[in-house]
Parts: C-alpha cells; structure tokens; sequence
C-alpha cells in the first residue's frame, strides 16, 4: 500500500516538473511515515556520504573536466587525432568519435560534449563530404561515448552507490568502451569509402607540431590510468593529481584560463552538479533503505523467478528495462536504481562489476532511444534539426551500439579481464 502510494505521488510530482531529488525525497519522506520510522532516516544518510573514501573524487574530476572544457584543450587534442587519422577514409569521423568520448570521460556529461563540440565537428564533417545524415548521427551518438571512461562521473558515483572498489570498476570499462570507439570507426570507414570522403594526407611534421600543441594534455588519461592500474595511487588520489594539473596546464602554461576571473566561475559551475549529485544520493540512499527493510529486491526478485530462472533470461529483462528508463537521467537512474538491482543480480550470480559496466552502457545508449532522448533533444536543438530527422540519423549507431550491449551483456570476459589480469577481483 504504501508503495502504491509512493508511486503515484512520484508519477504526480514529475508530471508537475519537480526536480528528481525532490521527488525522491518526498517519496522517502512519505514512505517512512506511512510505516511508522522516524523521518530522520534519511538525514542520516547524508551524514553517511562522509563515510565513503571514494566521494571526493567526484567533486575533483567535475572541477577538472570543467576546467579542460572551458580551455582550448579540445581544439588541441581534437588537431592531433585528425593529424593521426585525418588519412584514413573514414578519418574525420573517426576524429570526432575519439575527441568526443575523451571530452566526455573528463567532463561525465553528454550534453556539455555536444553543445561545446558540436559546432566545431559537425561542420567538419559536413566540409569533408561525410552526408547530413551520417554527420548527425554521429554527432548525437557520440556525446556520450565516454561514459565508460575514466575518470567519468558516472562511473564513479556507480561505484559508491553499489559499494564496488572504484579502481576496478574504472579498469573494467576499458575494453568495453574501446570496443563501442572501434566499432563506430569501422562503420565510419565504410561510410567514408562509400562517400569518397576527403582524407588529410598523412605528414609526421603535421603530427609532431599538434604532438607539440597537445602535449600536458595527452599525458592525462595515462597519468591517470597507468596510476591506478600501476598501483602508485588510488583513484581518490588521481582526481587530487587532475584537478591540480589541470589548473597548472590551462591556466599556468597555456594560459587558456585566468585564475581569479575564469576558476572561481568554473568552481562554481562544476560544484552547482556536484552539489545536486550528492543531495540526490543522499535521500536516494534514505529511500534505499526504506525499500531494505521491506524486503523489496527479494519480492522482486520472486516475481521475476516465477517466469525467468536462469541468469541470461534476466539479462534481457535488465537490459530492456534500463533501456526503457529515459525519464531519469544518468545521474539519478544510478542513484535510484542500482541499490534495487544489485541484491536480485546476485542471486543469479552475476559479477557486481560486470553488471555496473552493462548498467552504464544502457544508461549510454538510453541517451539516443526516442522519445525522451536528451541526446536527441540537445542535438536537435544545437544543429537546428526537426527532431524526427535526428531520430532518424541516430537509427543505424543505435543498431551497432545494441548489438555490442548484447556481446558486453553475455560475454562477461569483456569487462572482466583486465581486471583478472591485474588481480583486481
């Protein structure tokens, strides 16, 4: 009953355009009052949030990737890649997917990457003679590419929400996200053949002098990744390493930023998300609770036993479902939904970081599948497009991108063995 009545307030709130966290947190509120707990459960959690040696992170990478966003960093790296791969038939295509998901994995936000990049690849793309509809498409898929990258914000907010180590779940999403990258690069090439694209003749003074412009860039993703994977810092550690980086690289060395007019701006910015982040998990954990003590996943889990009783069969459930959650975004579907679908998963016994790496490549996709795509809603509105028309370019990367969910989903090696090799299980 009280679920029911949780429910249908959460339906009303939303209809009335009331924020995700203070639709959640009127629905904990109202639950443990209906039950009888004392409301002051969920201020607890709050106070909780301190107990997790991983939360800094979060406010770190947000501020970092901020701060590369507002620099000229994604010009740089963007005129190194076309100088690496401009040659190849797809290359300028291939140029946009890699620039992308790197910009992504830095800032944890799909809409950033297509507003601040889009006006510069999308017409790129077009002067090359890539066609309209390849070239938004591409452009609307690939703005949130990088959400499997460290040091992406969703995963590390997954890793807290589901109590798994952040190193291994960052080294997990490596091979899965280089596969979404390589598989979007084919078909790039084939397009690109197929349309006679014009191609960047390859020149190593070409690469050397953008190697030279990019060069306290680039190193960022191997400080980071060589440094976890290596065992010289945490994950923790590196955001520390980031942040401080970044402030010296942008605003030291290249002098994109100034210190005391564009950084206290870009802290502002960044912490305004953070702040949002952590109140929803907060009165998401409260809710968690709630849903704990009144046994919620085991009944879920019996209802779903009753008809699927084998993991795999509850593998397409899960996919299906978290594909048809568009009315969350990421943020708020890892905080509400991950502490409901971890206890039912391992009674199939499905790997804890297998399943957050399928879990972010749904919410990944979920960004382009209509008619709540906001990937689709930002791209419409960036490159001036009637909504159907981008519906229609995203169709053929949404075919490539389910069937590598659908090879991730039922081959757990994928995800998991780099993490075997480091010894990270």
């Amino acid at each position: 009953m009280v679920l029911t009545i949780a429910g249908i307030v959460l339906i009303l709130l939303g209809l009335l355009g009331m924020p995700i966290f203070a639709i959640v947190a009127a629905v904990a509120l109202l639950a443990f009052h209906l039950a009888g707990i004392d409301t002051a459960a969920i201020i607890v959690e709050l106070f909780r949030l301190g107990e997790f040696p991983g939360l800094i992170a979060i406010p770190l990478f947000t501020f970092a990737g901020h701060v590369l966003a507002d620099s000229k960093a994604p010009t740089r790296l963007m005129n190194f890649i076309q100088a690496l791969f401009g040659w190849l038939p797809g290359g300028m295509a291939i140029v946009a997917i890699f620039t992308t998901a790197l910009f992504t994995a830095f800032t944890g936000a799909s809409g950033i990457t297509i507003i601040a990049l889009g006006g510069l690849l999308y017409p790129s793309l077009l002067r090359f003679g890539y066609p309209e509809k390849f070239s938004l498409g591409l452009m609307t898929t690939s703005g949130s590419l990088g959400l499997l990258f460290p040091p992406s914000l969703p995963i590390i907010l997954y890793a807290l929400v589901a109590k798994i180590n952040l190193n291994t779940l960052f080294v997990a999403g490596i091979i899965p996200g280089t596969l979404l990258l390589v598989i979007l690069s084919a078909y790039s090439v084939r397009v690109g053949i197929a349309a006679k694209v014009q191609r960047i003749p390859f020149s190593f003074g070409n690469v050397l002098t953008t190697l030279k412009e990019a060069a306290f860039e680039i190193p960022l993703p191997l400080i980071i990744l060589g440094g976890i994977y290596g065992g010289i810092f945490t994950a923790t550690e590196a955001a520390s390493i980031t942040a401080i980086y970044a402030i010296i690289v942008e605003v030291f060395i290249r002098k994109d930023l100034r210190l005391f007019a564009d950084i206290p701006r870009i802290i502002r910015q960044s912490m305004v998300l953070v702040g949002a982040v952590i109140l929803m998990l907060g009165v998401a954990m409260g809710l968690t609770n709630y849903l704990v003590d009144q046994e919620i996943p085991g009944k879920i889990f019996d209802f779903i036993n009753t008809y699927v009783n084998n993991k795999y069969g509850f593998l397409l459930i899960f996919n299906a479902i978290l594909l048809g959650i568009n009315t969350l975004e990421v943020f708020s579907s890892i905080i509400v939904i991950v502490p409901i679908i971890m206890p039912i998963a391992a009674r199939y016994e499905i790997d804890p970081v297998h399943l957050g790496i399928m879990f972010l490549m749904n919410l990944e996709i979920g960004y382009m599948i209509p008619p709540l795509s906001l990937n689709c809603f930002l791209a419409s509105s960036r490159f001036k497009k009637p909504l159907p028309e981008v519906f229609r370019a995203v169709v053929p990367f949404l075919v490539l991108l389910l069937a590598a969910l659908l090879l991730i989903t039922f081959v757990p090696e994928i995800s998991l063995v780099l993490t075997r090799m480091a010894g990270m299980e």
